[in-house]
């Protein structure tokens, strides 16, 4: 099912300079996401993460911005957020209702947080929600190895629950990739 809109989450330079799992095969994956979205008149939306504290996502700092490899367009959405999710304070979702959306594509960063958040809410807003797998990323931590982190959530959380998660290759071939 041809989505309604692509929500590209947290891809941003900071985030991208530490180097999470897989970074070229997923921000190559997502530009291909973009560019198969906009071929296919699908608006490509785009949220980052900001903080307030001095070190962090601080807005218009060089760690703020979104990865060079995959920048908006100047005809892109952008929406701003201080919390997990994409959706709490931003009007996103309402943005998403005045386009008419139900379906939506997310990808981006961090799997386990913002990404696992903004398709929860997504889900108990009544939106039809796909994940490509090899769409997101995050880092190893104390306990969990990135990869395994990912594969738990395109697997046990969000497929056949919250979300679809389908192979990469499937969705650019029903947008015409």
């Amino acid at each position: 099912m041809k989505p309604d809109a692509l929500i590209v989450i947290d891809v941003q330079q900071g985030l991208t300079d530490m180097h999470p799992y897989q970074e070229e095969t997923v921000i190559g994956n997502i530009q291909k996401l973009i560019a198969a979205c906009r071929k296919a008149g699908v608006p490509v939306i785009y949220v980052q993460h900001e903080e307030t504290e001095a070190g962090g996502l601080v807005r218009d700092t060089p760690a703020w911005q979104v990865d060079s490899r995959i920048a908006p367009q100047d005809s892109d959405a952008r929406f701003y957020k201080n919390v997990n999710s994409a959706f709490r304070g931003t009007g996103l979702h309402e943005h998403l209702q005045a386009l008419g959306a139900h379906n939506l594509l997310l990808c981006g960063m961090q799997t386990e947080y913002c990404v696992d958040v903004s398709c929860k809410v997504a889900f108990e807003l009544g939106y039809s929600v796909t994940l490509p797998r090899g769409g997101t990323t995050t880092y190893d931590n104390r306990l969990f190895k990135a990869q395994d982190l990912i594969k738990y959530y395109e697997y046990f959380i969000w497929a056949g629950r919250l979300a679809k998660t389908a192979p990469m290759d499937t969705l650019l071939s029903e947008l015409g990739a």
